[in-house]
């Protein structure tokens, strides 16, 4: 996984590779509002994210995911706020983006055992 510096960096690099539908989240779907399509978990895959924490803000943190819909035929960019102003959502949704990070990132001696 590639490292970047900005919030920005993260977001040209990934439309230099294709990321280009500005995504959105709404409850229990993510919003490709410009073509008007709504997918719900199984419509689409997470393929990385980044963290990214404001330099003169803490509090200010965000996550940028790159996802991808073979379905909707699309690959965009999800930003998303986490601590004190992430949304609290209980929806499928935010459930699938917080499995992934948790699930695919930690190491082997940090992933939870059944």
């Amino acid at each position: 996984m590639k490292t970047y510096e900005t919030l920005v960096d993260a977001t040209s690099d990934l439309a230099k590779r294709g990321y280009r539908a500005n995504l959105s989240l709404e409850g229990d779907t993510i919003d490709d509002k410009e073509h008007d399509i709504h997918m719900g978990a199984d419509d689409f895959s997470i393929d990385e994210f980044y963290r990214f924490e404001g330099e003169s803000n803490p509090s200010d943190m965000s996550i940028v995911y790159a996802i991808s819909s073979p379905k909707h035929h699309l690959k965009g960019v999800l930003i998303n706020a986490y601590g004190t102003y992430a949304d609290n959502s209980s929806s499928a949704i935010e459930a699938k983006l917080h499995h992934y990070m948790v699930s695919t990132h930690l190491h082997a001696e940090d992933k939870p055992t059944e």
